[in-house]
């Protein structure tokens, strides 16, 4: 069993729209968190999209569910969609 690490981001697109989401890692470092949230805004066209230390912050660990261990073993990292984020 793998404990992963779970930070929770707030986003703010350039159009003012805010995107919640999860950074889980199995690494508790904060400064990979806000890398991986940048890198995943990146990914899906959101490069405007502004995300700071403060925004991304550290909630809580745990096992992560198979289909967001999945993305981490491929990448380093997963996300979990919460709010105003793309399907």
């Amino acid at each position: 069993m793998t404990i992963s690490h779970v930070y929770d981001t707030y986003a703010k697109t350039s159009k003012g729209r805010i995107m919640h989401f999860d950074v889980v890692l199995d690494e508790k470092d904060p400064d990979k968190a806000l890398h991986y949230a940048r890198q995943w805004l990146n990914s899906i066209g959101q490069e405007e999209a502004t995300v700071s230390q403060e925004n991304c912050c550290f909630c809580h660990s745990t096992e992560a569910p198979p289909e967001l261990r999945k993305q981490i073993d491929e990448q380093g990292y997963a996300i979990y969609k919460l709010e105003g984020c793309p399907k």
